[in-house]
């Protein structure tokens, strides 16, 4: 944290600084620049400086896709400022029209990546409008997570006295909902791409605070004051005179504090571990006139207090408040980390009588009382037990899969099940239901903020336990984050709260995607007064990769965000499955098996153009149609999970490339090339589509570049069957003064040419082969994920169908009159000897 102010003393005295230090300060820049970012920058206004600044190239989010973008902000940060560029094109109210399952979305959330599609009845809640270009509600992005519609281009700036330090996440989603892990056989919903610059700044001096730096903030120094025994004042004396409270009494560098009606003063605390209590109180309050130098009695006078973790409060926005000159401000179980402080005079004219005086001043002596109990005791009076949990790997797990057991000698390593009776004392099985509590301390690692924390009770009886979490401190019956009463009472309705298979003596939940950092959990404990159960209670606590394995429909994958500091694990799941954890039936079982029934046998379609092609002993186009209904068909059958005698990947690839090999292959039996020539177009048509297969298979202009293909290979098979027919009508390069002749013979041409064209083919044919392939083209173009097996089978079908239509439209040689043996006419012969010849032979 000392830092800044080295960097402003080297900045002031950059000349006499030694050749160590500018070796230093070369290798930091050079660190930077290799990292595309700049840390501890330029000195900005208002005594600020860049911290660091991130430029996100060009990126693009896939239909269903996600990415994670992870941002530290230090302590001492005054603002971020994030602009963003997309090719996303909508006007603000077009986005009411767009299904949520395609609309492109940005998110932030504090201290974890942002789920905004776990609870599909709070996807609502967390879509914020934009008006103008800009964020509206903003400051309750640090209580709640939050969704922006993504615009074409956005700048927004983030101040201290919005959001607070630490880790903060942006998540760019290409749509939300239950389909959005689905796995899908084909995805055309259009994908988008951004950029992104984010930029950090922070004030040069630790004493400075506000979005310009130009708040002063006076730090509290602490030192351990006293420790004493709560019930040396209580009748409860006999019952816990062993217990001591540690206080810990923090001040401000200066005893007195004085300042004017209406002039805030601002403090600063920091809560280094778990606490019991923070009290904040002013004493020997007293009014100063500086003209006269007199001091009066301000036992009337409003000394109000605001007091908020992270962030300076305001009248606004605080988290506890209360008139100290009255009575003090009392924080249980305060949060770790920095507390802020704003002190604000208010009416002095009142007690002065309604007097005007400017050089009026209330002064006190601000003083905050933190207690801390001994290892192992928290709750109540310091008698109730708490137990740190130490980390144990599981064996063969991935990142950061652990599971967490309490350091003590009542639990074995060898389980991650602890039994909780064993860990009860007598004071916790005593006293009152409210008070009863054990509590449980744990640290999440840096970086495995894309975990589950997956908590577990089983009991032979009734669990007579509540559980309570929170974030930063020990959680109580007023201040938690998550909890568990029973089935119907229970943080359900909570975006990352997720609730499996508990009844009467089994609890099973997940805090979903668990901010990294300190967490304590609280057991309450019911019906204390029965005395010690005969039934034994078992707890876990671990931290997992993805929710319930992907409720066994899907697998579970681990991606790094955009920044590669924080590894998310996230679900893919199968065709009928989708939600985060994959325990969403899209499709039901009856549906399943009718989808598979159509996209399999609608590859039977294939035996049509496949037995009319071995009936013309074509056997190329015979072996091309009868494999590619035979790799369809296996393609599907493996994709609906029925059969996978190859790789998914091979099997598709076989299908598609196929598919494209049967269509242009047809437009090359309409051309009548001979073998060689066959061959050879053959043999670049396969190439082109194999990598049309290989690279983007799926995508909408495959069609229109098979169709392509196969017609400029119909053309060349023409274009050299009129060369080697058409020899007769050659002109020599002497041209006849007989234009009239000339025309004839052209004219003759193109009429025997039309006859040809209309010989050569069934035109019933053409027209139905047309019209199938018709249908097959709007079949593609109409399929989506969700009516994806109508309209593919209705593909399979009349794409086999044109392609047997247009093989039945070409007639036989035999009813082909051939060009060479028309007759042109009188003048066109003649034309055709006479030009053949030079002259004088």
């Amino acid at each position: 944290m000392s830092l800044p102010r080295i960097r402003s003393s080297m900045a002031s005295n950059s000349i006499l600084c030694p050749t160590s230090y500018l070796n230093l300060r070369l290798f930091v820049c050079f660190l930077c620049l290799i990292s595309h970012c700049c840390s501890y920058g330029e000195l900005g206004p208002y005594n600020s400086f860049i911290v660091s600044s991130f430029s996100y190239p060009p990126t693009t989010v896939g239909p269903s896709g996600f990415r994670y973008i992870r941002v530290e902000l230090p302590p001492w940060f005054s603002s971020m400022s994030v602009a963003m560029n997309s090719d996303v094109h909508r006007a603000t109210g077009d986005i009411a029209k767009v299904p949520k399952s395609t609309l492109p979305l940005i998110c932030f959330r504090d201290g974890s990546p942002p789920l905004p599609d776990v609870n599909s009845s709070l996807m609502d809640s967390v879509l914020v409008s934009l008006y103008n270009g800009s964020f509206k509600g903003i400051e309750a992005l640090q209580s709640s997570e939050q969704c922006y519609p993504m615009q074409k281009n956005f700048t927004v700036k983030l101040t201290n006295e919005q959001i607070s330090p630490g880790v903060w996440y942006f998540g760019l989603f290409n749509g939300i909902g239950p389909t959005r892990t689905q796995s899908k056989m084909i995805n055309r919903a259009p994908a988008y791409s951004f950029s992104a610059n984010i930029t950090v700044e922070g004030c040069t001096t630790l004493t400075t605070w506000g979005p310009d730096c130009n708040q002063t903030i006076n730090p509290l120094s602490c030192a351990l004051s006293d420790s004493y025994s709560p019930a040396d004042n209580s009748s409860e004396a006999g019952f816990n005179n062993q217990t001591i409270e540690y206080v810990i009494s923090c001040k401000n560098n200066f005893d007195t504090s004085c300042h004017r009606d209406g002039e805030p003063k601002f403090y600063s605390l920091d809560v280094v571990g778990v606490s019991q209590e923070l009290k904040i109180v002013a004493i020997d309050v007293w009014l100063n006139e500086t003209s006269s130098n007199k001091t009066k009695n301000a036992s009337g006078v409003n000394l109000i207090c605001f007091a908020r973790h992270g962030a300076i409060p305001s009248e606004t926005v605080h988290d506890y408040s209360s008139n100290i000159n009255k009575s003090p401000i009392v924080i249980p179980f305060p949060k770790v980390g920095r507390w802020y402080i704003t002190i604000l005079p208010v009416n002095l004219s009142k007690e002065l009588g309604g007097s005007s005086d400017t050089d009026m001043k209330v002064c006190y002596i601000m003083e905050s009382k933190l207690l801390e109990c001994p290892v192992g005791k928290a709750g109540a009076n310091c008698t109730r037990e708490m137990y740190n949990l130490q980390t144990a790997l599981r064996k063969g797990s991935g990142y950061f899969e652990s599971y967490y057991l309490p350091v003590s000698e009542k639990v074995s390593p060898d389980s991650a099940n602890f039994p909780l009776d064993s860990l009860l004392t007598n004071s916790s099985l005593h006293g009152e239901p409210d008070e009863t509590w054990t509590y449980f301390i744990l640290d999440i690692p840096r970086g495995a903020a894309g975990g589950n924390i997956h908590i577990r009770l089983a009991s032979d009886a009734k669990i007579n336990y509540e559980v309570y979490a929170r974030f930063g401190g020990l959680p109580s019956l007023t201040s938690w984050d998550y909890y568990f009463a029973n089935k119907t009472s229970s943080s359900v309705g909570s975006m990352f709260f997720n609730l499996y298979n508990s009844s009467e003596n089994k609890v099973d939940f997940y805090i979903l995607y668990i901010r990294e950092g300190t967490w304590g959990f609280g057991l309450r404990h019911l019906n204390t007064t029965s005395g010690v159960s005969k039934f034994q209670t078992t707890m876990s606590i671990s931290l997992e990769r993805c929710p319930r394995r992907c409720s066994s429909h899907g697998r579970c994958d681990t991606s790094l965000d955009v920044s590669g500091l924080t590894t998310y694990s996230y679900c893919s799941c199968d065709r009928d499955h989708g939600g985060f954890d994959c325990s969403i039936e899209l499709v039901s079982h009856h549906g399943h098996v009718w989808q598979s029934i159509f996209l399999i046998a609608s590859n039977a379609a294939a035996a049509l153009p496949a037995f009319w092609a071995l009936r013309q002993k074509a056997l190329a186009e015979w072996i091309i149609f009868t494999s590619s209904g035979i790799a369809s068909g296996i393609y599907h059958a493996c994709d609906v999970g029925t059969w996978c005698p190859l790789g998914f990947g091979v099997l598709q690839f076989m299908d598609f490339w196929l598919s494209f090999m049967a269509v242009v292959s047809t437009f090359v039996y309409l051309g009548t090339l001979d073998e060689g020539l066959k061959r050879a177009v053959n043999t670049a048509v396969a190439i082109l589509t194999a990598l049309m297969a290989y690279t983007k298979a799926t995508r909408p202009a495959n069609i229109i570049l098979v169709m392509a293909i196969g017609t400029v290979a119909l053309l060349i098979g023409w274009l050299v069957e009129l060369s080697t027919k058409c020899r007769s009508f050659s002109f020599s390069i002497r041209f006849s003064l007989n234009t009239h002749e000339r025309l004839q013979a052209v004219r003759g041409w193109l009429k025997n040419l039309f006859k040809t064209i209309v010989r050569r083919f069934r035109w019933g044919f053409v027209l139905a082969g047309v019209t199938a392939l018709a249908m097959a083209v709007i079949s593609w173009i109409l399929e989506s994920s969700e009516s994806y097996w109508v309209w593919h089978s209705i593909w399979h079908i009349t794409i086999y169908t044109s392609s047997f239509f247009f093989l039945c439209s070409k007639a036989s040689t035999a009813s082909t009159v051939d060009m060479e043996n028309q007759t042109l006419p009188n003048g066109a012969y003649e034309l055709t000897r006479q030009d053949s010849f030079p002259r004088g032979q």
